[in-house]
């Protein structure tokens, strides 16, 4: 091939560097928030003079930051209910549907990934303010379902595509149910997808904080929201033991989802 990676000589070497560099670039502010958090300095100070773990005892002595995370966790898991169901619904007519307009029905349903989530704030925040939704939990969960449902629609349209429909024609050939056929043999069919759609509609609402900012109320607050306000208030160390759970359930997330796209390709 023209371009064998083995065979590129030098340039080899140079590619291989530059991926290390590009790696180190994306992981270093993570490595250095993960140390801050375990500094003894009551300031966000590099390299931290020593190491405790008192800040990641002061979170989970503060009744504020729990009540934030598990907000965070009942919004994220409603939301990826809600987004992998009516994601498999939009993604099965966009996929099965021949109708006028499904491609512009279809760019509508990806609108909110193109959109910029400021721009999507403010008119969300207009609207419940109207409606008497502002700083309710129903408020967050429709923010955080309109930029989650993107991904499912695309995650579930795409295991859609390369699902072989002649099975579930065969389901129902044999007495069952339209319905009871894509429950019992397509929507197993295509849990790969289903799962990415998931994991990425839970992740989408877990780590969301502009829209999370305009949605909350001084009561309910995600945990983004409170290290946004925390962090205007007061450098606390605190923050980065914060941040450092946050990304770390975010990585575990994730590592899943590889793990179990490696289980579904062998």
């Amino acid at each position: 091939m023209l371009l064998d990676f083995d065979k590129l000589g030098g340039l080899r070497v140079f590619l291989v560097g530059l991926t290390v560099l590009v790696c180190l670039f994306l992981i270093m502010p993570i490595v250095f928030i993960a140390a801050l958090s375990f500094g003894s300095s009551q300031w966000l100070i590099f390299p931290p003079p020593s190491w405790t773990l008192r800040w990641y005892q002061e979170l989970f002595a503060d009744p504020r930051w729990l009540y934030s995370a598990l907000t965070s966790l009942k919004i994220a898991a409603i939301v990826t209910v809600l987004s992998v169901v009516i994601g498999f619904l939009a993604a099965l007519g966009l996929n099965r549907g021949r109708f006028r307009g499904r491609e512009a029905l279809r760019a509508l349903f990806l609108t909110p990934m193109i959109l910029p989530v400021v721009v999507l704030a403010v008119a969300l925040y207009a609207l419940f303010l109207q409606l008497g939704l502002a700083g309710t939990t129903v408020a967050f969960v429709i923010a955080h379902l309109l930029i989650a449902l993107p991904f499912s629609i695309i995650s579930i349209g795409n295991a859609l595509e390369g699902f072989d429909r002649s099975i579930e024609d065969a389901a129902v050939l044999c007495g069952a149910h339209p319905w009871e056929a894509r429950l019992r043999v397509t929507v197993p069919g295509v849990s790969h997808g289903i799962f990415a759609a998931a994991i990425f509609s839970f992740l989408a609402s877990w780590d969301e904080v502009v829209l999370a900012i305009f949605m909350a109320s001084p009561t309910l607050q995600t945990l983004p929201v409170k290290i946004w306000t925390t962090l205007r208030q007061d450098l606390t160390p605190v923050i980065a033991a914060a941040s450092t759970l946050l990304i770390a359930f975010t990585i575990l997330l994730m590592v899943l989802a590889a793990i179990f796209r490696k289980g579904r390709t062998t």
